[in-house]
């Protein structure tokens, strides 16, 4: 796999205006996305994983201020040339020219209120193609109908004149991703694509997006709540809790050797069939309320394994490997020793025993 970092995330921290103040709702978070590569960000509602990529597209909300930080996008222009820019310092009208849909584009949850109800979705396809492509109608109802192939659905001619609510929600997904691809873009950004549908096409959906990213070389993010989705699509994960980045690593260890006990909480709320408890377990308590930022660990009051510094102060990143780091001072040389969790330790091992079978 290639090592190009094509999109680099240093330091963002975003705050929104509200009624009842100030929200600081992104907290200098990093992120690192390679050509090729699939980054998923992983977390609770609220967490801040959707704001983050918001920030990415150009797509803050009015009342969002950006504080700090810099979104660095390397890309080759049309004569060939290496750019690298930081998006944001591009006007939201650049950003439509230049990057959004050509470059960078991103499939919603609910395909609903992505698509215009009142448009056939071949129209809606042929759009985006004649905004950033020099093409004839003809050839862009062409691309339109080469891309209804694309993501599988069939009798495309027929298709190309629905409108949206004559398709499942399935088909709609789909035609979300042909819209999203229609300018050929090289970094697709998914915020739960599969969330409104139900396992079987799920599944499909995963699947589908994966074969178009190896046939289009494609860098795709995954945002979701869901680490079933994440263990099926990931190379690299993020799990980001109350607007900062507090694990990172590949999917193995991420999903093998976790470190920060989010992490735990979030793998032990898996279900699993196999397990000896008859509940499915919750992390107790509810992320804290950003509107009043909390001294120290923002995780310290759901953390079981809490020690007195994470009242007082918030953790660094601490080195693990090449590529994992967490932020806990459960990885300070001076912590106590904190092993896993016993029944997280053994559905783990269940699981990678599973996988090893099905290699």
């Amino acid at each position: 796999m290639c090592a190009k970092t094509i999109l680099k995330i240093s330091d963002l921290d975003v705050s929104f205006r509200t009624n009842a103040g100030v929200v600081h709702a992104i907290r200098g978070v990093d992120l690192d996305l390679q050509h090729g590569e699939t980054v998923a960000i992983v977390g609770e509602s609220g967490s801040g994983k959707s704001v983050t990529m918001k920030a990415v597209m150009g797509l803050l909300d009015s009342n969002a201020t950006v504080n700090s930080g810099e979104i660095l996008y390397t890309y080759t222009d049309e004569s060939g040339v290496e750019q690298t820019v930081d998006l944001l310092k591009l006007s939201k009208k650049q950003l439509r020219q230049n990057i959004n849909g050509q470059r960078i584009a991103m499939v919603f949850q609910d395909p609903m209120t992505s698509l215009d109800p009142t448009m056939p979705i071949g129209k809606q396809i042929m759009e985006g193609i004649l905004i950033h492509k020099s093409v004839s109608r003809r050839d862009a109802e062409a691309r339109a109908l080469e891309l209804l192939r694309l993501v599988g659905i069939a009798d495309a001619e027929k298709r190309f004149k629905n409108y949206p609510h004559q398709l499942s929600g399935g088909m709609r997904q789909r035609v979300v991703i042909a819209i999203a691809l229609a300018a050929d873009p090289e970094i697709l950004i998914c915020d739960e694509p599969t969330t409104a549908l139900d396992v079987t096409i799920q599944a499909k959906i995963l699947e589908l997006i994966k074969s178009i990213q190896e046939k289009m070389r494609l860098s795709v993010v995954y945002i979701t709540h869901d680490l079933g989705v994440v263990a099926k699509v990931a190379d690299y994960v993020n799990v980001m809790y109350a607007g900062r980045i507090v694990e990172v690593g590949n999917v193995n260890e991420i999903f093998y050797d976790p470190r920060h006990p989010y992490t735990w909480g979030l793998l032990s709320a898996m279900p699993d069939i196999e397990t000896d408890d008859d509940r499915l377990y919750s992390i107790p308590g509810s992320p804290p309320n950003l509107l009043h930022e909390p001294e120290g660990d923002a995780f310290a009051d759901r953390n079981a394994f809490a020690l007195a510094i994470d009242k007082k102060a918030a953790p660094p990143m601490f080195q693990i490997t090449e590529t994992h780091s967490a932020a806990t001072w459960l990885l300070h040389p001076d912590a106590p020793k904190i092993e896993l969790p016993q029944e997280l330790k053994t559905r783990l091992e269940r699981a990678r025993k599973e996988v090893e079978k099905s290699l």
